[in-house]
């Protein structure tokens, strides 16, 4: 190859790699379809920053077919909503794509109403005065309040809420009330925006037995622990933001209710068959500890602390073949410091393969920490300290974890 053949190739590269630098190209030579494509796989911390680059970029706030695009990416990394001490502080998010604390600034949330449970890209939202839920998307602030399930004439407490997003645009809701052995459920669909008539759920187990029909991984999952349990106490303490949290999975056609009872045990209701059982304990009843429920993958984990020869144990199970098995254990380096503060666990399933546990003690010494279990990789991270603009740290004392998603409507 002659001088000017590698001169010509010379240029040719350089023309090319001016080419791809040029502003102008490829994005301003890309169809709408295509454009929205593109811009509908970048994480959605993006979508903020990229309606302030240009006209043709912003215009997606309000593309349909954007949204469309969106709704078809399969599966987005968790985001949590952080539940703070103080309810009328700022809305504080963990974004687990970015590792990075965010304000949520167009917080449309009002203050007589708890996050109560989550799926998707939406929050479901309660007032324990009125009995009326609010469904909210917490990225764009988009909002919609739904009609009470509890009629006049109904006493019955209500023990969970659980919420599963069948679509970007469609979402059904659960309520289940009473008390064991006298427990009965409810739904509402957004696709008819109607709640069902009530339906009572049949005790089918005398308590520790297990029932081989009975479907583990098809369920709704109750998170409604805070406070230091003594199993055999009959009295499970739960915070406001964590008293009805539930959520969904579906096996078979068949879903099932998993919510912890009063007293500290895992009972499971059958909404298909309409009935309920209790599952095995997983430690024995003079032992104290603080349990929840989460949700990942269609799978039911339960995350238990536990305090034994002077140490503390933060373990991670699952349900097979009537067994529980052990999934994953936090580090003694990293549950040392969890020893002797009384404290306890709010849990809650990311998409895909995450589990947040949120640990919190209560005044007079306050101290919290938060930690991520990656199922797949079986590693555990500690989340940094989320702080104010004034640099004082907010405390957090539950999670719920949503899929940031724009197109989400309520």
């Amino acid at each position: 190859m002659g001088f000017s053949d590698r001169k010509r190739k010379s240029r040719d590269e350089q023309d090319y790699t001016v080419t791809l630098a040029s502003p102008h190209f490829p994005m301003d030579e890309l169809s709408e379809d295509v454009l929205e494509r593109v811009l509908s796989w970048l994480p959605t911390s993006s979508f903020f920053r990229m309606t302030s680059v240009c006209k043709r970029w912003k215009s997606t706030k309000t593309s349909k077919s954007f949204n469309l695009a969106c709704s078809q990416v399969p599966l987005r990394d968790p985001w949590f909503f952080m539940v703070p001490n103080d309810p009328k502080s700022s809305t504080f998010v963990y974004d687990s794509t970015d590792n990075n604390w965010r304000n949520l600034k167009n917080r449309n949330l009002r203050d007589d109403f708890i996050p109560v449970a989550s799926s998707g890209g939406l929050l479901c939202l309660f007032c324990s005065v009125s009995g009326d839920f609010l469904l909210c998307n917490p990225i764009t602030g988009s909002s919609r309040e739904l009609p009470s399930p509890i009629f006049p004439d109904n006493k019955k407490p209500l023990q969970a809420v659980a919420m599963s997003a069948l679509t970007p645009s469609s979402y059904k809701l659960v309520t289940v009330s009473g008390e064991c052995p006298n427990l009965c459920f409810r739904f509402y669909e957004s696709d008819s925006g109607l709640w069902s008539k009530e339906f009572n759920l049949v005790k089918t187990n005398n308590g520790d037995e297990y029932n081989d029909d009975d479907d583990v991984t098809g369920t709704v999952y109750f998170l409604s622990k805070t406070g230091h349990v003594v199993v055999a106490s009959n009295n499970l303490q739960r915070s406001p933001s964590k008293q009805y949290s539930s959520v969904i999975t579906v096996k078979d056609n068949v879903e099932t209710v998993y919510f912890l009872s009063s007293y500290g045990t895992i009972i499971a209701c059958d909404l298909t068959n309409r009935c309920f059982t209790e599952l095995p304990k997983l430690l024995p009843p003079f032992l104290e500890y603080s349990i929840d429920l989460v949700e990942c993958n269609g799978t039911m984990f339960v995350v238990l602390l536990s305090e034994f020869y002077e140490s503390a144990s933060l373990r991670i199970w699952k349900l097979e073949n009537q067994s529980w098995v052990h999934v994953g254990m936090l580090p003694p380096a990293m549950s040392h410091e969890l020893y002797g503060r009384n404290g306890d666990i709010n849990c809650v399933g990311g998409a895909g393969n995450k589990i947040l546990v949120c640990f919190n003690t209560s005044p007079p010494e306050v101290y919290c920490r938060y930690f991520v279990y990656d199922l797949v990789a079986e590693q555990w991270s500690e989340l940094p300290k989320c702080f104010k603009k004034d640099g004082e740290a907010v405390e957090f004392v539950s999670a719920l974890s949503f899929q940031p998603r724009i197109e989400a409507t309520v």
